[in-house]
């Protein structure tokens, strides 16, 4: 991801890293988040949407993003089983200049699995530093 605000470009495709789903953090989200989920039916949505929330968080840390004003058009596709790849996806879709500090960057998000078949997909609106 560029250093600022200017530099990022609609239509960039950024990587948000890769993460296996781990059957022992399943078996602990079900018995903790989703009481009753046949574990054998693969990750249940919300721990889907935590496994994005992981790597788009770590992979924003270096970005010049400054706060995350909105996560929309949530979209949940498969279920992935204990033991897939899992990989992340970030699509500039838009960026508007809000004073000389700051912009917006909207974005599609995409989780994929290891035949790169969609399993998540979201848009989010995010601040950066200009």
């Amino acid at each position: 991801m560029p250093a600022n605000f200017d530099d990022i470009e609609i239509g960039q495709v950024v990587s948000l890293g890769e993460v296996r789903v781990d059957s022992r953090a399943l078996e602990s989200f079900i018995e903790s988040f989703a009481p009753g989920w046949p574990a054998e039916r693969g990750a249940p949505d919300a721990m889907v949407y935590a496994i994005w929330t992981r790597l788009d968080a770590a992979a924003a840390l270096g970005w010049p993003q400054t706060k995350r004003l909105g996560v929309d058009a949530l979209r949940w596709v498969r279920n992935p089983p204990a033991g897939e790849a899992l990989r992340g996806r970030m699509t500039v879709m838009g960026k508007d200049p809000v004073g000389d500090g700051k912009g917006i960057i909207i974005a599609q998000h995409d989780l994929l699995d290891e035949a790169g078949r969609l399993v998540f997909s979201c848009l989010t609106r995010s601040v950066f530093a200009r």
